[in-house]
């Protein structure tokens, strides 16, 4: 995968033009302008359009032109990056807890992520976790709180599986839950046929994009637009009546060109 890969493309698309290498410091730079710049978006899902996962699809998509992705591209994308910069990396699959009762079964793998290895030591780094962004890689310790400029974080372990989650006011947030199985692309495309079609997910029905930059989180669930302070601290929120005001957002918060007009996409998402 990382001898297709551009990575002067994937650099100057993020902004970033300092010097690189595989240790903590560049996986931090790099994972940060990632996320200013390339957005998480489902639109492809909601409108029904394939979504691919080959290294050439990914490249053109959200490198050449102006859009995003959802966790499966913008994992993989970010994968490709990093093996092309020398860093060594395991390919893992999670289950989504977001939404979830805590008592409810899990679900299906239809996330990832991936575990670096570093000199600093093991980090998780995912650049696609739509509900709640990370912005900064995660040491693999569980039982200590990890504060980042956006978010406090906290890994747990129980029953061979890792639990992620993140503080919400005075609670805890359960995101998803792991090990450290490696994955194959196969088990990815299966992950992903599922989550780009099936009805029992939200993507296929529903618009949502999200954006780190600086410090503020940027939301978009169907028409609801607000922006977050540190642990989701929701500092403005409202509703976009029209697809003008669907557009503007889309275009100017999230700097993305939709593959179809706005009006399209604004009939198809409620309020």
């Amino acid at each position: 995968m990382a001898s297709e890969f551009q990575l002067d493309k994937y650099l100057a698309r993020i902004g970033h033009r300092g010097p690189v290498a595989a240790d903590l410091a560049t996986l931090k730079a790099i994972k940060l302008a990632h996320l200013d710049a390339i957005p998480f978006e489902g639109l492809d899902p909601l409108l029904r359009r394939t979504v691919k996962l080959d290294l050439a699809s990914l490249q053109a998509k959200l490198v050449e032109q102006s859009r995003g992705g959802y966790c499966f591209e913008q994992n993989a994308l970010f994968r490709a990056a990093l093996e092309k910069i020398g860093f060594k990396i395991i390919p893992l699959a999670a289950r989504v807890r977001w939404m979830s009762p805590p008592d409810s079964p899990l679900g299906p793998r239809t996330h990832m992520l991936l575990k670096v290895d570093l000199a600093e030591g093991t980090y998780l780094a995912d650049v696609g976790f739509g509900a709640c962004l990370l912005d900064a890689p995660l040491q693999l310790k569980t039982d200590i709180e990890q504060t980042t400029a956006m978010g406090t974080y906290r890994l747990t372990q129980a029953d061979g599986l890792y639990a992620l989650s993140a503080r919400r006011g005075e609670a805890w947030r359960a995101m998803y839950v792991f090990d450290l199985h490696p994955q194959l692309q196969a088990d990815y495309e299966l992950g992903n046929w599922f989550t780009s079609t099936s009805p029992f997910v939200p993507f296929t029905s529903r618009l949502i994009m999200e954006r780190l930059s600086g410090e503020r989180r940027y939301k978009l669930v169907d028409r609801l637009f607000s922006t977050e302070a540190r642990d989701g601290e929701v500092i403005a929120e409202r509703a976009l009546r029209s697809a003008g005001e669907l557009s503007e957002v889309v275009r100017d918060t999230f700097k993305v060109t939709p593959p179809v007009a706005a009006e399209e996409i604004f009939g198809r998402i409620g309020g």
